[in-house]
């Protein structure tokens, strides 16, 4: 009791106000927390639809963020939070719904659920390694509810920590918090848990990628429909219905933790650094630029230009072939890290889109292939133009260059096809729809 005591105080210090001895015919029975009685109307999913929502949920996060950067790493994260940690508790909880498969939950589900937490896991043992040397894996609340938190003039109360058991309690911040956002999405939607995310980034100043916290969000809901069809199996029919609605959110959490590799890619002028800009700010991920890196391999500054002709100067196959293996490899440690990565490049030949595709499978990571296409003189008066205004960044493409590099192109079967003829706005919209989709 005394450990309870000390463990949540940690986050309500003046809600728990200390212990009380139980007494029966002058024999000690049990001892019981003594609480400060909280106000149910400020309890935080009755908060959620008041106008009042986004400063309450910043309110909260400034709190949690606070609370992480007090506490130290733990010293034994390496046996709950590696990739084997996490991966055992995943395994327990799909053991503990096993008996209720094929009744309250559809079986497919849960087989498609065990094939996305596998794929992501088996390639990411770097990242969780990461997160640990980094210090993020600290002794937490662990069972981070909205409805055990409590928004008062004095700041948000949060209580109820799972004080039992030491293990459940140590994690990444970052999983502890997902807790909560994976609540938040389930009672006021995703538009509010990204924003309580977005907040307790802000204030922590702690970076992940997005998989990692989709794949904990993910986790979350699975813990809470293991609760339910526990429910289910004592005797409570609603559990069924719960757990159905946990594992959904669990599922689509899953398949937007998939890391992925995109190849935008087309001939010079078809708008393809455009619309790879474009996906990366939409979806998160890391754009890495072909002209910038080119510049860097060969000692030029990005601005510098150092133009020439067809397969010339800084453009021959030599250092084409050091530049996709420079790619590739850049990319390679990215999904190491769990980033999803878009690489903005022509993508000519077979062969370069081929070792693209064998990275891919080699990081579990989903492919998306993109050839933006233009009229050839849509193209031609693109790259006239940056060259006459000096927009052209990185790139050394002049209107001269284009027959030849065009006619120089392997065909490109396996991609979806961009028109870049239309507007902007329009060309993001249709390949997000290609990017976006759930992996296979």
């Amino acid at each position: 009791m005394t450990n309870e005591l000390v463990l949540n105080r940690r986050f309500a210090p003046t809600v728990y106000l200390g212990t009380a001895d139980v007494v029966e015919n002058d024999v000690l029975t049990d001892r019981i927390l003594v609480m400060r009685r909280m106000p149910a109307e400020r309890r935080l999913p009755l908060l959620l639809d008041c106008p009042e929502w986004e400063a309450v949920i910043r309110g909260v996060a400034r709190t949690i963020a606070a609370f992480h950067a007090d506490v130290g790493p733990a010293p034994d994260a390496q046996d709950w939070a590696s990739r084997d940690g996490v991966w055992l508790n995943w395994r327990n909880n799909f053991e503990s719904m096993n008996p209720f498969v094929g009744s309250a939950l559809d079986l497919r589900s849960v087989d498609r659920a065990r094939t996305l937490v596998h794929r992501y896991l088996s390639q990411r043992g770097e990242l969780f390694d990461w997160r640990i040397r980094k210090g993020l894996v600290k002794d937490g609340h662990g069972d981070l509810r909205a409805e055990d938190i409590f928004c008062l003039p004095e700041g948000p109360q949060i209580l109820d920590c799972l004080a039992f058991s030491r293990g459940l309690r140590v994690a990444d911040v970052l999983a502890d918090t997902a807790f909560l956002a994976m609540d938040l999405d389930r009672l006021a939607g995703p538009t509010v848990a990204r924003r309580f995310m977005d907040y307790y980034t802000e204030f922590s100043n702690e970076h992940h990628p997005a998989s990692l916290a989709h794949h904990y969000v993910a986790y979350r809901a699975h813990v809470r429909t293991k609760v339910a069809l526990l429910r289910y199996g004592q005797g409570d029919f609603s559990g069924a219905a719960e757990a159905r609605t946990y594992h959904d959110l669990c599922l689509r959490h899953l398949e937007y933790s998939a890391v992925r590799l995109v190849l935008v890619g087309g001939g010079p002028g078809t708008g393809k650094s455009t619309l790879a800009r474009g996906l990366g700010d939409s979806m998160g991920w890391i754009v890495l630029n072909s002209d910038e890196l080119r510049k860097d391999i060969t000692g030029h500054a990005h601005g510098e230009h150092a133009r020439a002709e067809f397969e010339q100067g800084i453009y021959t196959p030599e250092v084409t072939a050091r530049l996709y293996a420079a790619l590739l490899d850049q990319a390679a440690l990215l999904m190491a890290r769990g980033e999803s990565v878009i690489i903005d490049a022509s993508w000519p030949s077979a062969e370069v889109r081929r070792n693209a595709r064998l990275l891919a499978s080699s990081w579990d990571a989903g492919l998306v292939e993109l050839e933006c296409v233009a009229e050839i003189d849509t193209t031609k008066r693109r790259v006239a133009l940056r060259n006459r205004t000096g927009a052209d960044g990185a790139s050394d493409a002049t209107p001269a260059i284009l027959d030849q590099a065009m006619a120089a192109r392997d065909p490109w079967p396996t991609a979806q096809s961009v028109s870049n003829e239309g507007s902007v706005t329009d060309t993001l919209e249709h390949a997000l729809r290609y990017v976006s989709a759930p992996p296979p």
